[in-house]
């Protein structure tokens, strides 16, 4: 008889786990507590306007990214981004500096002391670092300099984690940078010989491209859901529970019973594993639950004529150090097509985060007029009119790999390898992006013999 499994969580890790594993011929079922899939993911049409509630954009970082778009074919379309997605701005004293995306950039840039632009001549000549618990900040101190800390990688974090690179562990929050160093000796060295590997057919793949999807992100959560089926996807279950009923699992809504499972698949967050797994060691739950979330707000902001500034760009990130009330903001409308009226702008930006966790307490009026401050004077407006403006609280938005990352890992194989058939998959683990959550959601249902 076919195995059983249930799969707790529709957002894209797993409704990627149920659909590799209804591709195997496996009997799976997704529960979620939600009255919709895609968790985070929900792209909304407005009075003209496309604007994604939750993450913006993806990376095709990972092959299996971009391999389960092929496999969904026609049911969603890839957009990758425009050319101006390439630049990123930063703000430093009173105006926008672009990134420098080379080295000849990095040593003519103004964000850079110019004891840091010969300290980074100097970076492939250093040696790696030993720690293996180093923060991100400690090792670009270590290999590029202060400055370098301050304007690059503390708004490049603002922009992926929202977090503080003084608490990030590099090893777990960015393993691709740890392993450049320690397999090669230096970022700069390292990237120039990776760059001459060659790469099969399967690594090609990960093009590292900005994306979407034509018509928002939701197109690829309703692919996935219309291919796994309706009759496999259970919403609004707001007291989902799991019990051990002898080598399987029992799954309960409340006192209903929704069936016994010979697998359990989690993909929720480590905030909610204690309610779910009642019966799982309490301190092995509290390994997993020291990870903290990033809390954030995000507001959309739509104009039908933009008046302000040029903005060619990804968007523009904002140094800890200038000490604005804004993370960032992208400019989704000049590299994703129809996501504002011709002529127009839409807008993404970001408050709190882990070192300004207090702005997404705020109420909404006194949100509004943060984000109107802080956009008139960086984007030029000289009048404040917008057609569109949403703002969304996450109080769970962004998990931070830290210095508790060891232990949760260790807990999480724990339990793995104490309750036979019951995976932890999820953001607690294997990166945040959603190329990271479409790898991991194909090696789940890999891993179900």
């Amino acid at each position: 008889m076919s195995k059983k499994v249930a799969v707790i969580g529709a957002g894209l890790t797993g409704l990627t786990t149920a659909y590799y594993l209804q591709k195997k011929g496996i009997d799976v079922q997704i529960f979620e507590r939600d009255d919709q899939v895609g968790g985070v993911i929900q792209s909304v049409e407005k009075d003209g306007f496309l604007y994604e509630n939750g993450p913006s954009t993806g990376v095709l970082g990972q092959p299996e990214a971009a391999a389960l778009i092929e496999e969904l074919g026609d049911a969603c379309q890839l957009e990758i981004a425009d050319e101006d997605a390439k630049y990123r701005w930063i703000w430093k004293g009173d105006r926008w500096q672009a990134l420098p995306s080379g080295l000849m950039g990095g040593i003519t840039t103004p964000l850079f002391s110019w004891y840091d632009k010969f300290r980074i001549l100097g970076e492939p000549f250093r040696k790696p670092g030993t720690n293996p618990n180093e923060t991100l900040a400690e090792l670009v101190r270590r290999r590029m300099g202060e400055s370098f800390l301050k304007y690059a990688i503390d708004p490049f974090i603002l922009g992926i984690y929202s977090g503080d690179p003084a608490k990030l562990v590099v090893k777990y929050a960015l393993p691709k940078l740890y392993n450049l160093e320690q397999t090669y000796g230096s970022f700069i060295g390292g990237s120039i010989k990776k760059a001459k590997e060659p790469k099969s057919d399967w690594d090609k793949k990960a093009t590292k491209e900005v994306f979407s999807m034509k018509g928002g992100l939701s197109s690829l959560i309703n692919a996935l859901a219309n291919a796994i089926g309706e009759d496999r996807i259970h919403l609004n279950l707001m007291n989902l529970k799991v019990a051990q009923a002898g080598d399987k699992y029992q799954l309960l809504n409340g006192a209903e019973e929704l069936g016994e499972f010979d697998q359990m698949i989690s993909t929720v967050g480590g905030f909610a594993l204690r309610a779910l797994f009642p019966f799982l060691p309490s301190e092995k739950l509290e390994k997993i639950e020291a990870m903290p979330y990033a809390r954030v707000v995000q507001v959309s902001v739509g104009f039908n004529q933009w008046e302000g500034i040029p903005v060619k760009a990804f968007g523009g990130l904002i140094p800890f150090h200038e000490n604005r009330d804004v993370l960032g903001v992208l400019f989704l409308s000049s590299f994703l097509k129809g996501r504002a009226p011709e002529g127009g702008a839409l807008l993404s930006t970001f408050l709190g985060g882990v070192r300004k966790s207090e702005l997404v307490d705020l109420p909404d009026d006194e949100i509004k007029a943060l984000v109107e401050k802080e956009l008139k004077s960086m984007l030029g407006l000289t009048k404040w009119q917008p057609d569109l403006l949403v703002i969304n609280r996450y109080q769970h938005a962004i998990p931070q790999y830290g210095f508790e990352s060891a232990e949760r890992l260790e807990a999480i194989d724990s339990v793995e390898a104490s309750y036979p058939g019951l995976l932890l998959g999820g953001n607690i683990r294997d990166g945040i992006g959603m190329a990271d959550r479409m790898k991991q959601g194909r090696q789940l249902a890999e891993s179900v013999g």
